[in-house]
């Protein structure tokens, strides 16, 4: 029987391989920004849509009719409903229209404030003060994100307010992906709970911008980047993040995200030429540092 420190230890590992995938699918969405036009609201109707379908099916094999098992309490519905409205489909429109309305740097800075709002919500309704060294610990990430990110300039960060607005909800829906879902994955497998919240929020974008229609044209290019984003981005990074929330609580799972924008930024360097300073590097050791703090010096989860 695994102790709870080694529970907690795989938790910060399984949440290290999503953030690393995201790292890993943000490079590739980087690529095909760069080279492919690609409208964005045709793009989010085809992950979620087909990640949600892939999800099921994979599902199915694995539980057969099982996977209709959240469907048969209002409860659980209403969380699932939540998780793929709130969490799923907000964070991935608020993130883009914060990108869209002022810079990449800026609005993943904002997001990363996710461990930020899930200490004040946990304060607010559950009347908890958040650990010291998680606190110590996102602290150190956000000041290494930043340091990675604007290469230390602060004038990178200027945005209009409203890019401002909307990237501040964009670090409130991701952390709302984190929370949400916790009680509905302890009762069903993560994949499935994945699978019907990538295909709610799917159909939801496809109500809006259907995938037939403004389609780009189609590549073998095209589809190989828009396959390994699905599959590593989606289907690989969300699933990873599910799963650690069975072995540590949200705040800690939230705050490891850092590792993936210096994933994205050591990827970048090797397959897109991307220039580095010293700033830059600190700025990941300081990421890198934080998961050690967080790996050495909480040793108990609490996963309520």
């Amino acid at each position: 029987m695994k102790t709870p420190t080694n529970r907690y230890m795989k938790g910060i590992m399984w949440a290290m391989l999503a953030s690393t995938l995201w790292g890993i699918s943000g490079t590739v969405m980087q690529f095909v920004s760069q080279n492919q036009a690609i409208p964005a609201d045709w793009f989010l109707s085809v992950r979620t849509l087909s990640a949600g379908i892939i999800l099921l099916i994979i599902g199915f094999i694995q539980q057969g009719t099982g996977i209709f098992k959240v469907w048969r309490s209002w409860k659980s519905v209403g969380q699932l409903v939540a998780y793929a409205v709130f969490g799923l489909m907000a964070n991935m429109y608020t993130f883009y229209i914060s990108i869209e309305r002022g810079t990449a740097a800026a609005a993943t800075i904002l997001q990363y404030l996710s461990p930020l709002f899930i200490v004040l919500g946990t304060l607010a309704f559950k009347r908890e003060w958040p650990l010291r060294t998680d606190m110590l610990a996102f602290g150190v990430s956000l000041l290494g994100v930043f340091l990675a990110i604007t290469r230390g300039n602060i004038h990178e960060l200027a945005i209009p307010t409203d890019a401002l607005i909307w990237g501040i909800l964009s670090g409130v829906t991701a952390a709302l992906y984190v929370v949400l879902p916790r009680k509905i994955v302890a009762e069903n497998s993560p994949i499935v709970i994945l699978g019907w919240g990538t295909l709610i929020a799917g159909i939801l974008f496809n109500s809006y911008h259907p995938l037939w229609v403004g389609a780009p044209t189609i590549t073998p290019q095209l589809v190989v980047s828009i396959g390994a984003i699905v599959l590593i981005g989606t289907i690989g990074a969300f699933s990873a993040l599910l799963h650690s929330l069975q072995f540590a609580p949200s705040a800690v799972v939230s705050i490891v995200d850092a590792v993936q924008p210096v994933v994205t930024f050591i990827l970048s360097i090797i397959f897109l030429n991307l220039k580095v300073s010293a700033i830059e590097i600190i700025g990941s050791v300081l990421v890198v540092f934080a998961i050690y703090i967080l790996q050495h010096y909480r040793s108990e989860p609490d996963l309520e």
